[in-house]
């Protein structure tokens, strides 16, 4: 990466914070939901749910930090969705900046939402009863894995930003992929309680081989499996393998369809 392109991103990531400053309601999504989503979660299926080998709120972090970072891919989408609506695209061509920095700059700001919300995430954890109980090696394993993962959701929020015509239709399709994949996994049941069906389609989720693996690094419960393929038998490594797959999948689509549109 050039200097003069780190630059320019850098100063493209500030005025996607400098928006921040002025409209603080933009932090509700990494900072307010997570942290309703925890709490609610917790205190309300809590005393239903019973998970062996743990308590209900050590085998639920892991589901929300991966569900939580999964619908993070809305909010570049529809900023980058907003910013081609509105002609802001154009100016900045105009401008003698690279091409490719206005994509990097939403990344890096971005990124630092995600790194806000797993922050926010893992100290309400604390005080709902979630607990580590993996050594340090693995618990740095486990967050490095999420940032990982992070960085692929935010390459692919990126791609739908760019890939759409209108920032309204960001919010349709990105529900439509990110709802079934995240409640039809074991984010927030083990999928042995789930009809024949949904547990073959929990067991292939690729949502669910993240959430296995988090939970592995961290030391948390792990229900059993009852259908077995490769990824949900060696979670670690397949959620390596699926996020660093997501990171180059979604820049080079992010890239590919943003070079379409910027030129003339």
């Amino acid at each position: 990466m050039s200097k003069s392109l780190l630059n320019d991103a850098t100063v493209l990531a500030r005025r996607n914070l400098e928006h921040i400053r002025q409209v603080p309601e933009k932090l509700t999504n990494v900072t307010v939901q997570p942290l309703m989503f925890v709490l609610l979660f917790a205190y309300v299926f809590g005393g239903a749910i019973k998970v062996k080998g743990g308590g209900y709120a050590e085998y639920l972090l892991g589901g929300i930090l991966i569900q939580t970072l999964a619908f993070a891919m809305m909010g570049p989408a529809q900023t980058v969705a907003t910013d081609f609506q509105q002609g802001v695209i154009d100016r900045f061509r105009s401008l003698p900046t690279r091409r490719s920095a206005y994509l990097l700059g939403h990344y890096l700001a971005e990124m630092l939402g995600a790194i806000l919300t797993i922050v926010i995430l893992i100290g309400t954890g604390f005080l709902v009863g979630w607990r580590s109980h993996a050594d340090v090696l693995h618990l740095t394993e486990g967050i490095l894995l999420l940032l990982v993962f992070a960085s692929g959701i935010m390459w692919m929020g990126l791609w739908l930003g760019v890939l759409v015509r209108s920032p309204d239709a960001v919010m349709g399709i990105g529900f439509i992929i990110v709802f079934p994949l995240t409640f039809v996994s074991n984010a927030f049941v083990p999928i042995d309680s789930m009809p024949t069906v949904l547990q073959w389609m929990a067991t292939v989720n690729p949502v669910s081989v993240l959430i296995a693996a988090v939970r592995e690094l961290f030391g948390n419960p792990i229900t059993p499996v009852t259908k077995h393929v490769w990824p949900i038998d060696h979670p670690v490594a397949a959620a390596w393998l699926y996020s660093i797959a997501l990171v180059a999948l979604g820049w080079w689509l992010a890239q590919r369809r943003y070079r379409a549109r910027t030129t003339d």
